[in-house]
């Protein structure tokens, strides 16, 4: 332990620098005019993964953006443990919402932060997290500490819905071949206070178009005549949760699974201060489906939400139009057992089903997956458990998220192993957000943790 945070303290500066150079480059994986940043930020992944000490280290093409492959057998027989993560970035709109440039990363201080935090587009989600994995990779390699067998696994796909990473898993299931996987691509309930996340939400997002007259029409010939697709597309939106705010989709329901009360108490021993969350937020109150504390309703009950929503004129000034189309893009979070495809056609059939006849509707798929649940009686949840409790002084306390990694359920089922997810990144830090940050604590905690997680990974697994 002593000398992990001596080689920390005496690398801090370079480990902080080398993160930052990373951040600057603008890897948005959903907008092609990002394309060859994304690439340029393979490329630095893999040479930092070299650098660090890996014998092997390749970039994978796929049919999207390619995936780095590194790994350090040191002997066949002892425990592999495989590290996911990605370099890919969501897109930082709204810019002007930012205090800084997303891709010009600055230390500010702040209340949770006091020793400063990174600001910057993907300085949690999740370069700065991947990066802790490459960091602590290096410590083992120089202290000559490494107790097992690594592989990394980093792909630039992730926040588009990881669409080529499902067939690379399928085709190199060999080269794949581990015991435990890691991912840090949550968080942690306070820099106090860590937890270990033990679910997550599956996920059905979708983009639906409402077509009404075949062109734009001026709202005084015709409104009051003819169906405003904007109008419809809000009063159809509407129908989707009742006065209880439960979805309505027939079927929707069917699948979830109640926890028992006994669940619930345990998941309410962890801290939470309803207040506090209002505060940050600017909340005068929280909202959400009926029976359900704020804590449930994000992490063990599904929820429909519309994440955009457009047409007909939005420029400067009036335009009194009736528009032809209006759009909206809308994601399902889903919890365990419930089939993100079976939910995407009960959506479809149903959105479709609801439509006046005065418009047409379109629903189009983008991306989904499964969700997960961990059992914590597992060797890799123990020694994640034992890590934290060395680095912070405190057990971990298992929690379910809200949030969504897809390719966390196709791991188990190709590759036959249980995820470990030891997050390091706070509610508070802005993920997918204008001024996104990652503590600096948190991030040199992170490298300071991941090293004991291999030494009680291996010393439980004898």
């Amino acid at each position: 332990m002593e000398n992990i945070t001596n080689y920390i303290q005496q690398n801090k500066d370079r480990f902080i620098n080398e993160l930052i150079e990373i951040l600057k480059i603008p890897s948005v994986s959903a907008d092609s005019a990002y394309s060859q940043d994304v690439i340029d930020t393979s490329e630095a992944v893999k040479l930092s993964l070299e650098k660090a000490g890996c014998d092997k280290v390749e970039i994978c093409e796929t049919n999207g953006y390619p995936i780095v492959y590194a790994e350090k057998i040191i002997d066949p027989n002892l425990p592999t443990v495989l590290v996911y993560g990605h370099y890919d970035v969501q897109p930082p709109d709204p810019i002007e919402l930012w205090t800084s440039p997303p891709f010009e990363p600055v230390i500010k201080k702040t209340n949770i932060h006091p020793e400063g935090a990174i600001f910057a587009r993907g300085a949690c989600d999740d370069k700065g997290q991947m990066y802790m994995h490459v960091k602590a990779f290096e410590y083992m390699i120089q202290s000559n500490t490494l107790p097992c067998n690594v592989k990394f696994m980093i792909e630039g796909e992730e926040e588009v819905g990881s669409v080529n990473l499902k067939s690379f898993v399928e085709n190199n299931a060999a080269k794949l071949k581990n015991d435990v996987i890691l991912i840090s691509d949550t968080g942690m309930i306070s820099n106090q206070q860590p937890s270990i996340t033990t679910g997550l939400r599956g996920l059905s997002y979708v983009e639906v178009e409402v077509t009404g007259p075949n062109r734009d029409l001026h709202s005084g010939l015709y409104g009051g005549a003819v169906a405003n697709p904007i109008n419809i597309l809000s009063k159809m939106i509407a129908s989707l949760h009742d006065e209880n705010n439960r979805i309505t989709i027939p079927g929707f329901y069917d699948e979830v699974e109640e926890l028992s009360l006994e669940e619930r108490a345990e998941m309410a021993k962890a801290p939470f201060d309803i207040e506090n969350y209002k505060k940050a937020l600017d909340l005068k109150d929280v909202y959400g489906e009926e029976g359900y504390v704020t804590n449930e309703r994000n992490a063990i009950r599904p929820t429909l939400d519309v994440n955009g929503i457009w047409g007909g004129y939005t420029g400067q000034g009036a335009k009194t139009v009736i528009p032809s189309k209006a759009f909206a893009k809308i994601s399902m979070r889903l919890v365990p057992n419930q089939d993100w495809e079976e939910i995407t056609e009960l959506f479809t059939k149903h959105f479709i089903a609801i439509a006046p006849k005065a418009v047409t509707v379109k629903v189009t798929p983008h991306h989904g997956g499964q969700g997960y649940v961990t059992p914590i009686d597992s060797i890799g949840y123990k020694a994640a458990n034992m890590a934290y409790t060395e680095t912070f002084g405190i057990p971990a306390i298992p929690v379910r998220s809200g949030g969504s990694i897809p390719i966390v359920a196709l791991f188990e089922k190709e590759l036959k192993s249980k995820t470990i997810l030891m997050g390091f990144g706070l509610d508070s830090d802005a993920i997918h957000s204008p001024n996104e940050h990652f503590g600096i604590f948190n991030y040199l905690k992170g490298i300071e943790t991941i090293p004991l997680f291999y030494k009680y990974f291996v010393e439980l697994s004898k």
